[in-house]
Protein backbone atom coordinates (compact mmCIF):
# COMPACT_ATOMS: atom_id res chain seq x y z
CA UNK A 1 0.00 0.00 0.00
CA UNK A 2 2.95 2.20 1.14
CA UNK A 3 4.66 1.21 -2.37
CA UNK A 4 1.69 2.48 -4.60
CA UNK A 5 0.70 5.99 -2.86
CA UNK A 6 4.46 6.30 -3.32
CA UNK A 7 3.83 5.86 -6.96
CA UNK A 8 0.85 7.39 -7.12
CA UNK A 9 2.67 10.48 -6.12
CA UNK A 10 5.44 10.51 -8.15
CA UNK A 11 3.08 9.86 -11.38
CA UNK A 12 1.05 13.15 -10.71
CA UNK A 13 4.22 15.12 -9.97
CA UNK A 14 4.01 15.65 -13.92
CA UNK A 15 0.21 15.87 -14.06
CA UNK A 16 -0.32 16.77 -17.82
CA UNK A 17 2.32 13.77 -18.83
CA UNK A 18 0.57 11.64 -16.71
CA UNK A 19 -3.13 12.81 -17.81
CA UNK A 20 -2.06 12.31 -21.54
CA UNK A 21 -0.66 8.35 -20.73
CA UNK A 22 -3.82 7.75 -18.79
CA UNK A 23 -6.36 9.15 -21.94
CA UNK A 24 -4.30 7.49 -24.59
CA UNK A 25 -4.41 3.94 -22.54
CA UNK A 26 -8.43 4.81 -22.16
CA UNK A 27 -8.91 5.34 -25.62
CA UNK A 28 -7.11 2.00 -26.48
CA UNK A 29 -9.76 -0.03 -24.06
CA UNK A 30 -12.32 2.14 -25.00
CA UNK A 31 -11.90 1.31 -28.20
CA UNK A 32 -11.38 -2.43 -28.24
CA UNK A 33 -14.12 -2.74 -25.70
CA UNK A 34 -16.96 -1.11 -27.76
CA UNK A 35 -15.83 -3.14 -30.81
CA UNK A 36 -15.45 -6.28 -29.31
CA UNK A 37 -19.28 -5.96 -27.57
CA UNK A 38 -20.59 -4.77 -30.85
CA UNK A 39 -19.94 -7.15 -33.09
CA UNK A 40 -20.25 -9.95 -30.41
CA UNK A 41 -23.46 -9.18 -30.15
CA UNK A 42 -23.89 -8.74 -33.66
CA UNK A 43 -22.73 -12.09 -34.41
CA UNK A 44 -24.22 -13.79 -31.82
CA UNK A 45 -27.14 -12.63 -32.90
CA UNK A 46 -26.41 -14.28 -36.28
CA UNK A 47 -25.37 -17.41 -35.03
CA UNK A 48 -28.39 -17.62 -32.99
CA UNK A 49 -30.22 -17.96 -36.33
CA UNK A 50 -28.92 -20.80 -37.14
CA UNK A 51 -30.58 -22.36 -34.38
CA UNK A 52 -34.32 -22.34 -36.09
CA UNK A 53 -35.89 -24.91 -37.98
CA UNK A 54 -33.57 -27.34 -36.71
CA UNK A 55 -33.76 -30.65 -38.43
CA UNK A 56 -35.50 -28.87 -41.68
CA UNK A 57 -34.91 -27.97 -44.77
CA UNK A 58 -34.96 -24.15 -45.71
CA UNK A 59 -35.73 -23.56 -49.30
CA UNK A 60 -35.55 -20.33 -50.65
CA UNK A 61 -35.08 -19.03 -54.06
CA UNK A 62 -31.75 -19.18 -55.69
CA UNK A 63 -29.56 -16.35 -55.46
CA UNK A 64 -31.48 -15.16 -52.70
CA UNK A 65 -29.24 -13.13 -49.21
CA UNK A 66 -29.21 -15.96 -46.55
CA UNK A 67 -28.46 -15.17 -43.20
CA UNK A 68 -27.85 -18.44 -41.83
CA UNK A 69 -31.65 -19.51 -41.79
CA UNK A 70 -33.47 -16.70 -42.67
CA UNK A 71 -33.68 -15.16 -46.00
CA UNK A 72 -33.72 -11.74 -45.52
CA UNK A 73 -33.55 -10.62 -49.81
CA UNK A 74 -35.15 -12.93 -52.80
CA UNK A 75 -38.68 -14.36 -52.92
CA UNK A 76 -40.58 -17.47 -54.16
CA UNK A 77 -44.05 -18.28 -55.15
CA UNK A 78 -46.05 -19.39 -52.60
CA UNK A 79 -47.20 -21.96 -54.57
CA UNK A 80 -43.89 -23.50 -54.20
CA UNK A 81 -44.83 -25.19 -50.74
CA UNK A 82 -47.76 -27.21 -52.94
CA UNK A 83 -45.01 -29.02 -54.75
CA UNK A 84 -42.94 -29.60 -52.13
CA UNK A 85 -45.39 -31.64 -50.64
CA UNK A 86 -45.70 -34.07 -53.63
CA UNK A 87 -42.12 -34.73 -53.44
CA UNK A 88 -41.67 -38.26 -51.60
CA UNK A 89 -40.24 -37.81 -48.50
CA UNK A 90 -41.85 -34.05 -47.43
CA UNK A 91 -44.08 -34.23 -44.42
CA UNK A 92 -44.72 -30.62 -44.17
CA UNK A 93 -43.84 -27.68 -46.26
CA UNK A 94 -44.78 -24.71 -44.40
CA UNK A 95 -44.55 -20.87 -46.29
CA UNK A 96 -42.90 -17.96 -44.37
CA UNK A 97 -42.28 -13.78 -45.19
CA UNK A 98 -39.35 -12.59 -43.15
CA UNK A 99 -39.32 -8.80 -43.41
CA UNK A 100 -36.50 -6.43 -42.00
CA UNK A 101 -38.57 -3.32 -40.68
CA UNK A 102 -37.03 0.12 -39.77
CA UNK A 103 -39.98 1.96 -38.64
CA UNK A 104 -37.72 4.56 -36.59
CA UNK A 105 -35.52 5.47 -39.16
CA UNK A 106 -35.01 9.05 -39.87
CA UNK A 107 -34.10 11.09 -43.17
CA UNK A 108 -30.14 10.75 -43.91
CA UNK A 109 -29.49 8.38 -40.40
CA UNK A 110 -28.16 5.26 -41.24
CA UNK A 111 -29.52 1.96 -39.24
CA UNK A 112 -26.95 -1.42 -39.49
CA UNK A 113 -29.47 -3.15 -37.60
CA UNK A 114 -33.36 -3.41 -38.34
CA UNK A 115 -35.56 -2.24 -35.40
CA UNK A 116 -37.76 -4.56 -35.98
CA UNK A 117 -39.00 -7.97 -37.96
CA UNK A 118 -41.54 -9.12 -39.30
CA UNK A 119 -42.54 -12.66 -39.51
CA UNK A 120 -45.23 -14.36 -41.88
CA UNK A 121 -46.39 -17.42 -41.28
CA UNK A 122 -49.88 -19.36 -41.64
CA UNK A 123 -52.18 -19.45 -38.85
CA UNK A 124 -51.86 -22.89 -37.08
CA UNK A 125 -48.50 -23.09 -38.20
CA UNK A 126 -46.95 -21.29 -35.05
CA UNK A 127 -45.10 -24.07 -33.68
CA UNK A 128 -42.64 -24.15 -36.84
CA UNK A 129 -41.04 -20.92 -35.97
CA UNK A 130 -41.45 -20.41 -32.06
CA UNK A 131 -41.43 -24.40 -31.02
CA UNK A 132 -42.48 -25.42 -27.51
CA UNK A 133 -42.27 -21.01 -26.81
CA UNK A 134 -45.32 -20.06 -24.88
CA UNK A 135 -46.86 -16.76 -25.03
CA UNK A 136 -46.50 -14.51 -21.71
CA UNK A 137 -49.58 -13.57 -22.26
CA UNK A 138 -52.75 -13.65 -24.51
CA UNK A 139 -53.27 -16.01 -27.70
CA UNK A 140 -52.10 -16.27 -31.15
CA UNK A 141 -54.29 -15.37 -34.43
CA UNK A 142 -56.82 -18.07 -35.15
CA UNK A 143 -57.74 -17.08 -38.65
CA UNK A 144 -55.76 -16.10 -41.76
CA UNK A 145 -56.97 -13.10 -42.38
CA UNK A 146 -57.39 -11.53 -39.32
CA UNK A 147 -55.67 -8.24 -37.95
CA UNK A 148 -54.01 -9.26 -35.33
CA UNK A 149 -50.53 -9.71 -34.15
CA UNK A 150 -48.24 -11.27 -31.94
CA UNK A 151 -45.31 -9.56 -30.46
CA UNK A 152 -42.09 -9.96 -28.82
CA UNK A 153 -41.63 -9.01 -25.39
CA UNK A 154 -39.01 -6.69 -25.63
CA UNK A 155 -40.43 -4.83 -28.38
CA UNK A 156 -43.94 -4.66 -26.89
CA UNK A 157 -41.88 -3.01 -23.34
CA UNK A 158 -39.88 -0.58 -25.23
CA UNK A 159 -43.31 0.35 -27.46
CA UNK A 160 -45.46 0.25 -23.95
CA UNK A 161 -47.95 -2.19 -26.05
CA UNK A 162 -50.02 -4.58 -23.66
CA UNK A 163 -52.42 -6.84 -24.80
CA UNK A 164 -55.47 -5.52 -26.84
CA UNK A 165 -53.08 -2.31 -27.91
CA UNK A 166 -53.83 -0.88 -31.66
CA UNK A 167 -50.77 -0.68 -33.42
CA UNK A 168 -50.72 1.01 -37.12
CA UNK A 169 -48.44 -0.93 -39.53
CA UNK A 170 -47.87 0.08 -43.46
CA UNK A 171 -51.71 2.35 -43.01
CA UNK A 172 -53.34 -0.99 -41.80
CA UNK A 173 -54.38 -1.06 -37.89
CA UNK A 174 -53.53 -4.23 -35.72
CA UNK A 175 -54.40 -5.58 -32.75
CA UNK A 176 -51.79 -7.30 -30.35
CA UNK A 177 -53.74 -10.81 -29.22
CA UNK A 178 -50.60 -11.61 -27.76
CA UNK A 179 -46.80 -11.26 -26.38
CA UNK A 180 -44.24 -13.56 -26.59
CA UNK A 181 -41.79 -14.39 -24.16
CA UNK A 182 -38.75 -16.05 -26.18
CA UNK A 183 -35.10 -16.60 -25.62
CA UNK A 184 -33.90 -15.30 -28.52
CA UNK A 185 -33.26 -11.90 -29.56
CA UNK A 186 -34.84 -11.89 -33.06
CA UNK A 187 -38.44 -13.49 -31.65
CA UNK A 188 -38.11 -10.54 -28.62
CA UNK A 189 -38.33 -8.01 -31.07
CA UNK A 190 -40.62 -9.72 -33.60
CA UNK A 191 -43.71 -9.08 -35.11
CA UNK A 192 -45.74 -12.33 -35.82
CA UNK A 193 -48.40 -12.26 -37.79
CA UNK A 194 -50.89 -15.03 -40.15
CA UNK A 195 -48.84 -15.20 -43.40
CA UNK A 196 -51.98 -13.62 -45.70
CA UNK A 197 -52.32 -10.56 -44.04
CA UNK A 198 -48.41 -10.23 -44.06
CA UNK A 199 -48.60 -10.55 -47.74
CA UNK A 200 -51.11 -8.13 -48.07
CA UNK A 201 -49.97 -5.47 -45.58
CA UNK A 202 -45.92 -5.70 -46.97
CA UNK A 203 -47.25 -5.80 -50.75
CA UNK A 204 -45.75 -9.65 -51.23
CA UNK A 205 -49.23 -11.18 -52.64
CA UNK A 206 -48.42 -15.17 -52.66
CA UNK A 207 -44.66 -14.40 -52.43
CA UNK A 208 -42.78 -15.53 -49.76
CA UNK A 209 -38.93 -15.21 -48.32
CA UNK A 210 -38.39 -19.26 -47.51
CA UNK A 211 -40.18 -22.74 -47.04
CA UNK A 212 -39.43 -24.49 -44.69
CA UNK A 213 -39.50 -28.53 -45.32
CA UNK A 214 -39.52 -31.19 -42.29
CA UNK A 215 -38.27 -34.28 -43.82
CA UNK A 216 -40.60 -37.19 -43.71
CA UNK A 217 -39.19 -40.10 -40.75
CA UNK A 218 -36.56 -42.13 -41.76
CA UNK A 219 -35.53 -39.57 -44.51
CA UNK A 220 -31.83 -37.79 -44.12
CA UNK A 221 -32.74 -34.28 -44.88
CA UNK A 222 -29.21 -33.76 -47.48
CA UNK A 223 -30.34 -36.16 -50.05
CA UNK A 224 -34.23 -34.86 -49.41
CA UNK A 225 -32.39 -31.52 -50.47
CA UNK A 226 -30.83 -32.67 -53.37
CA UNK A 227 -34.41 -34.00 -54.60
CA UNK A 228 -35.88 -30.89 -54.28
CA UNK A 229 -33.28 -28.57 -55.84
CA UNK A 230 -33.20 -31.31 -58.89
CA UNK A 231 -37.40 -31.51 -58.95
CA UNK A 232 -38.18 -27.45 -58.13
CA UNK A 233 -36.65 -25.44 -60.43
CA UNK A 234 -34.97 -22.20 -59.46
CA UNK A 235 -34.86 -22.67 -55.60
CA UNK A 236 -31.95 -23.77 -52.88
CA UNK A 237 -32.86 -26.07 -50.27
CA UNK A 238 -30.06 -25.54 -47.42
CA UNK A 239 -29.93 -28.07 -44.31
CA UNK A 240 -28.29 -27.54 -41.04
CA UNK A 241 -24.76 -27.97 -41.95
CA UNK A 242 -25.18 -25.90 -45.00
CA UNK A 243 -27.13 -22.39 -43.82
CA UNK A 244 -23.71 -20.90 -42.17
CA UNK A 245 -21.84 -21.16 -45.18
CA UNK A 246 -22.37 -17.46 -46.76
CA UNK A 247 -21.75 -16.30 -43.22
CA UNK A 248 -19.07 -18.01 -42.06
CA UNK A 249 -16.38 -16.29 -43.56
CA UNK A 250 -17.84 -13.35 -42.59
CA UNK A 251 -17.62 -13.87 -38.65
CA UNK A 252 -14.50 -15.35 -38.89
CA UNK A 253 -13.27 -11.95 -41.31
CA UNK A 254 -14.81 -9.80 -38.36
CA UNK A 255 -13.31 -11.81 -35.51
CA UNK A 256 -9.73 -11.06 -37.24
CA UNK A 257 -9.97 -7.85 -37.57
CA UNK A 258 -11.52 -7.56 -33.88
CA UNK A 259 -8.09 -8.64 -32.70
CA UNK A 260 -6.26 -7.32 -35.24
CA UNK A 261 -7.50 -3.73 -33.84
CA UNK A 262 -7.26 -4.71 -30.00
CA UNK A 263 -3.80 -5.87 -30.67
CA UNK A 264 -2.67 -2.63 -32.51
CA UNK A 265 -4.39 -0.52 -30.22
CA UNK A 266 -2.76 -1.64 -27.06
CA UNK A 267 0.67 -2.18 -28.71
CA UNK A 268 0.45 2.06 -29.56
CA UNK A 269 -0.75 2.05 -25.58
CA UNK A 270 2.61 0.03 -24.64
CA UNK A 271 4.71 2.42 -26.70
CA UNK A 272 3.12 5.75 -24.99
CA UNK A 273 3.89 3.97 -21.65
CA UNK A 274 7.57 2.97 -22.29
CA UNK A 275 8.18 6.44 -23.60
CA UNK A 276 6.73 8.21 -20.13
CA UNK A 277 8.56 5.83 -18.11
CA UNK A 278 11.66 6.39 -19.91
CA UNK A 279 11.02 10.49 -19.42
CA UNK A 280 10.50 9.99 -16.08
CA UNK A 281 13.48 7.72 -15.46
CA UNK A 282 15.79 10.65 -16.93
CA UNK A 283 14.36 13.39 -14.69
CA UNK A 284 14.46 11.37 -11.67
CA UNK A 285 18.20 9.95 -12.45
CA UNK A 286 19.39 11.95 -9.69
CA UNK A 287 17.29 10.68 -6.89
CA UNK A 288 17.49 7.09 -8.18
CA UNK A 289 21.50 7.24 -8.29
CA UNK A 290 21.27 8.48 -4.93
CA UNK A 291 19.25 5.48 -3.37
CA UNK A 292 21.57 3.00 -5.26
CA UNK A 293 24.36 5.26 -3.46
CA UNK A 294 22.81 4.54 0.16
CA UNK A 295 22.42 0.77 -0.60
CA UNK A 296 18.63 1.03 -1.81
CA UNK A 297 18.20 -2.46 -3.24
CA UNK A 298 17.80 -3.10 -7.59
CA UNK A 299 14.61 -4.82 -6.95
CA UNK A 300 13.25 -2.13 -4.91
CA UNK A 301 13.92 0.62 -7.98
CA UNK A 302 12.55 -1.97 -10.44
CA UNK A 303 9.68 -2.67 -8.85
CA UNK A 304 8.71 1.00 -7.89
CA UNK A 305 8.83 1.69 -11.88
CA UNK A 306 6.91 -1.31 -12.57
CA UNK A 307 4.44 -0.55 -10.01
CA UNK A 308 4.29 3.24 -11.35
CA UNK A 309 3.24 1.89 -15.13
CA UNK A 310 0.55 -1.07 -13.89
CA UNK A 311 -0.73 1.64 -11.97
CA UNK A 312 -1.01 4.26 -15.65
CA UNK A 313 -2.88 0.63 -17.29
CA UNK A 314 -4.76 0.47 -13.97
CA UNK A 315 -6.29 3.84 -14.49
CA UNK A 316 -6.47 3.68 -17.98
CA UNK A 317 -8.80 0.79 -17.56
CA UNK A 318 -11.12 1.72 -15.29
CA UNK A 319 -11.74 4.61 -17.38
CA UNK A 320 -11.86 3.20 -20.66
CA UNK A 321 -14.27 0.85 -19.20
CA UNK A 322 -16.80 3.31 -17.81
CA UNK A 323 -16.47 5.45 -21.21
CA UNK A 324 -16.52 1.96 -23.02
CA UNK A 325 -20.01 0.87 -21.38
CA UNK A 326 -21.56 4.75 -22.49
CA UNK A 327 -20.37 4.09 -26.19
CA UNK A 328 -21.61 1.13 -26.66
CA UNK A 329 -25.23 1.97 -25.04
CA UNK A 330 -24.74 4.62 -27.70
CA UNK A 331 -24.23 2.56 -30.40
CA UNK A 332 -26.60 0.41 -30.48
CA UNK A 333 -29.31 3.00 -29.43
CA UNK A 334 -28.39 4.87 -32.05
CA UNK A 335 -28.38 2.01 -34.97
CA UNK A 336 -31.31 0.31 -33.01
CA UNK A 337 -33.69 3.49 -33.20
CA UNK A 338 -34.37 2.40 -29.48
CA UNK A 339 -34.01 5.04 -26.60
CA UNK A 340 -30.70 5.23 -24.85
CA UNK A 341 -32.92 4.72 -21.52
CA UNK A 342 -33.96 1.73 -22.50
CA UNK A 343 -31.02 0.01 -23.95
CA UNK A 344 -28.98 1.28 -20.95
CA UNK A 345 -30.92 -1.26 -18.72
CA UNK A 346 -29.04 -3.84 -20.91
CA UNK A 347 -25.51 -2.26 -20.26
CA UNK A 348 -24.33 -5.39 -18.49
CA UNK A 349 -25.64 -7.50 -21.03
CA UNK A 350 -24.32 -5.98 -24.62
CA UNK A 351 -20.61 -5.51 -21.88
CA UNK A 352 -20.43 -8.48 -20.43
CA UNK A 353 -18.34 -8.23 -16.98
CA UNK A 354 -16.23 -10.59 -18.10
CA UNK A 355 -15.13 -8.71 -21.37
CA UNK A 356 -15.02 -5.56 -19.32
CA UNK A 357 -12.44 -7.54 -16.44
CA UNK A 358 -10.44 -9.05 -19.69
CA UNK A 359 -10.02 -5.68 -21.39
CA UNK A 360 -9.36 -3.93 -18.15
CA UNK A 361 -6.78 -6.59 -17.11
CA UNK A 362 -5.17 -6.34 -20.69
CA UNK A 363 -4.40 -2.63 -20.05
CA UNK A 364 -2.73 -3.52 -16.58
CA UNK A 365 -0.99 -6.14 -18.04
CA UNK A 366 0.74 -4.33 -21.32
CA UNK A 367 1.33 -0.87 -18.97
CA UNK A 368 3.43 -3.76 -16.46
CA UNK A 369 5.19 -5.66 -19.63
CA UNK A 370 6.02 -2.09 -21.09
CA UNK A 371 7.56 -0.94 -18.04
CA UNK A 372 10.18 -3.71 -17.97
CA UNK A 373 12.20 -1.92 -20.05
CA UNK A 374 12.33 1.49 -18.09
CA UNK A 375 12.62 -0.59 -14.89
CA UNK A 376 15.56 -2.53 -16.22
CA UNK A 377 17.03 1.12 -17.54
CA UNK A 378 16.87 2.39 -13.93
CA UNK A 379 17.96 -0.86 -12.14
CA UNK A 380 21.15 -0.41 -13.85
CA UNK A 381 21.52 3.00 -13.49
CA UNK A 382 25.49 4.06 -13.49
CA UNK A 383 25.62 5.63 -10.10
CA UNK A 384 29.12 7.39 -10.12
CA UNK A 385 28.43 9.03 -13.76
CA UNK A 386 25.39 10.49 -12.67
CA UNK A 387 26.23 11.62 -9.48
CA UNK A 388 29.47 13.66 -11.04
CA UNK A 389 27.13 14.89 -13.72
CA UNK A 390 24.20 16.19 -11.13
CA UNK A 391 26.84 17.06 -8.47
Amino acid sequence: MRLTTMCLRNLFRRRARTTLCVVGIAFAVLFTMTFSAVTSKYMGIIKEMNTFFSGDIVVVAKGSLVINAFAIAGVLPETTAEKLTKIPGVQEATPILFLLNQPNSQEGSLQLLPSNVTIGVPAGNWSVLVGSTHLKAGSWPSEDSSQQIVIGFSLAENSNLTLGSNVMIKNSEFQVSGILDASSALLLRAIIMPLKVAQATYGYNLLVSMIIVAPSEGIQAKSLARQIETETSGTSALTDLERGETVEPLLNEVAFWNLGIGAMLFFMSMVLVITVAMINISERRRDLATLHAIGAPQASVFRTVLTETALLGFLGGLIGNLLGILTTVAIVSYYTGISFVIVSGDAFVLVPPLLMLETWGTAVLVSAVAGIIPAIAAARTNIAQILRAEY
